[in-house]
């Protein structure tokens, strides 16, 4: 069985890999001019063939696109994404949910079942706030949009500096990645009004190199499947200078943070992951991507 995997970029374009497992072999089959650095995609959870794009520029946008099953993209939709460089999009059935790295803000579109689908304006919320890193911390940065699997309302301090980019819910627990502080932290989180408690915190390598541009980048929990009955969480690593490329810790998703397994990628600047592939069916695959 051939999958298709849509890439998401910092060119103009956003590719459409054809990844056959049983070869193996992965080639590039389309690829499709949306605009300015399209670095975030994210698949409507219903009509599987709708994707979504943010358009990293001052003037973010965030924009719809149709694809067909050989993997071929049309554009139908576009709108203003309430805010610039728009880094992280999130879609449920009615909402298309933002994260604008600048200047901080989170922004709604509503969306609609027919052409364009996005339904604008954005509702938009802005943040504030400083940290000790004059570099990166002077202003807020929404790094990712992520919904809780129930409803809750809740804030979880972390290490000043410490730059929490994204996370990852598994059962009660959240994991984090600290792309400043190179950690990976687990939370549990009760039922209110009880607040979240810390469990562990891991660096995200065994042993780092003497690089100090370093930054931990993705995380993700992969679902158990027969070849691995248990859950793991996975870490990505950037800009390692081995010739081997960066690498992906693993850890258990039981709270502790026990390191699993560390595997290079070959691979520079490792900024997303994704689980495919036969997951359940007897085999699964983490797909690491490294921005073009």
């Amino acid at each position: 069985m051939i999958y298709h995997i849509l890439v998401a970029s910092y060119t103009n374009e956003i590719y459409t890999l054809a990844f056959d497992p049983d070869v193996p072999s992965l080639t590039l089959a389309s690829s499709l001019t949306v605009g300015h650095h399209p670095s975030w995609i994210t698949r409507h959870p219903t009509d599987t063939s709708l994707i979504f794009t943010g358009l990293e520029q001052p003037d973010g946008k965030v924009v719809a696109l149709r694809y067909d099953a050989e993997g071929r993209g049309t554009i139908v939709g576009e709108a203003p994404s309430g805010g610039g460089h728009p880094c992280s999009l999130l879609a449920t059935k009615d909402q298309l949910l933002i994260g604008n790295y600048l200047p901080g803000t989170f922004a709604t579109i509503p969306l609609s079942p027919e052409p364009p689908h996005l339904q604008g304006p954005p509702a938009v919320v802005a943040f504030t706030g400083t940290g000790p890193n004059v570099q990166r911390q002077s202003a807020p940065h929404q790094h990712q949009v992520a919904l809780h699997p129930r409803a809750r309302s809740w804030h979880v301090d972390y290490a000043p500096g410490a730059g929490p980019r994204h996370i990852a819910f598994h059962d009660d627990i959240m994991y984090t990645v600290l792309e400043l502080a190179n950690e990976v932290t687990a939370h549990r989180v009760p039922p209110l009004p009880t607040p979240p408690t810390l469990l562990s915190t891991a660096p995200t390598m065994r042993v780092f190199p003497d690089a100090a541009h370093m930054l931990a980048g993705e995380i993700l929990v992969a679902p158990p499947s027969t070849v691995c009955p248990a859950p793991f969480v996975y870490v990505s690593n950037r800009d390692d200078p081995s010739s081997e490329g960066d690498a992906i810790a693993v850890f258990s998703a039981d709270g502790t943070l026990t390191r699993v397994a560390e595997v290079r990628t070959e691979l520079q600047h490792v900024r997303g992951m994704v689980v495919g592939g036969r997951v359940g069916n007897g085999s699964s695959q983490v797909g690491c991507m490294a921005p073009g």
